[in-house]
């Protein structure tokens, strides 16, 4: 009888950081869980603990395509989301997030399930607002080397709103902000994953601009708890809804805050900053606090030497081939 209780939940990109902790997590809640993943950036090694789970489910499957499983709630989380493997296909990227969005929608539409969209911070672009809350339309440059990315979420968001009012579907879209810990993509060339393991190897830590460029990190288990919460939310609360740590910091003082926990001797050099970087990132949660009762809970300070844990691990198991080349993001 219990088997019949439980909801058949897929989570594309499931193979990836954020989905694979999300994988985790629903499988604990008692579901029977779908991964479905390209990989691409998800990597095998991120669910190899669960193959024995015998309400898991792994699929190798573009989202671009089409789709056929029955289910009753959809975690949208399928596209690359650090700079580096966005835009190494550009082109492919906003295929992930536009095509898929599509696929993914009609699945629901035919299944009747309940669908998230995990979008983006990227959407606000380099925003003139801060912090800035959801009503903030943006200010994104539409052709410049981030945008396959930046527009491509924007346009998912579109579609998914489209699909309520078109067809009634009953959707909920997540606006991600910067979030780290065990299971990034140690390739990823995001800031946090490149400075761990710059200070580990002994290589230069990379700063872009000045750095004072302030980023807010939230901790990947707060953010997956956001997530379920948005999901099991009333059908009314569609989002989009901001999901990140308001705590700010400047890319000098994490870049600080690595070398000290690593106990690292590298040396901070400058590059110039990349094209449409963002000056400031913040996210106003005052509706995820007042819709979901959600807050980040883990601290920098508390999440850091974690995520340092699980890098050094890396290192020494030899499970990598190198670092990206940006860490604006």
């Amino acid at each position: 009888m219990k088997d019949l209780l439980r909801k058949r939940v897929l989570v594309t990109g499931g193979a990836g950081f954020v989905g694979s902790h999300l994988c985790d997590r629903l499988l604990k809640q008692g579901n029977d869980v779908i991964c479905v993943d390209n990989f691409f950036t998800g990597r095998k090694a991120n669910i190899a603990h669960l193959a024995g789970d015998p309400f898991f489910e792994v699929i190798r499957h573009d989202v671009c395509l089409p789709l056929y499983v029955e289910v009753d709630e959809i975690y949208n989380l399928a596209c690359p989301a650090s700079p580096v493997h966005y835009q190494h296909d550009p082109v492919q990227t906003t295929k992930t997030s536009v095509h898929g969005a599509i696929n993914m929608l009609g699945l629901a539409k035919r299944t009747g399930a309940r669908i998230l969209q995990a979008s983006t911070s990227e959407v606000y672009g380099d925003p003139e607002i801060h912090p800035q809350p959801e009503s903030y339309w943006g200010r994104v440059n539409p052709i410049g080397r981030r945008s396959c990315y930046d527009e491509g979420k924007r346009c998912a968001e579109t579609l998914f709103f489209d699909y309520r009012r078109q067809y009634g579907l009953p959707i909920k879209v997540a606006r991600i902000f910067n979030t780290y810990g065990p299971r990034m993509h140690p390739q990823d060339g995001r800031v946090v994953s490149n400075f761990i393991m710059q200070a580990l190897s002994g290589e230069p830590i990379t700063l872009y601009g000045n750095g004072q460029q302030t980023r807010s990190f939230c901790y990947v288990d707060d953010l997956v708890d956001g997530l379920m919460r948005l999901m099991a939310s009333p059908e009314e609360v569609t989002g989009p809804i901001n999901l990140g740590n308001p705590n700010e910091f400047t890319i000098r003082e994490l870049a600080e805050r690595v070398l000290a926990q690593t106990d690292s001797v590298s040396e901070v050099c400058f590059e110039p900053l990349p094209e449409d970087d963002p000056r400031q990132r913040r996210p106003d949660v005052s509706q995820a606090q007042k819709m979901l009762h959600w807050n980040a809970e883990t601290e920098l300070v508390d999440g850091l030497p974690k995520t340092i844990r699980y890098f050094r691990d890396l290192i020494s198991d030899g499970d990598f081939k190198g670092l990206g080349s940006e860490n604006s993001k």
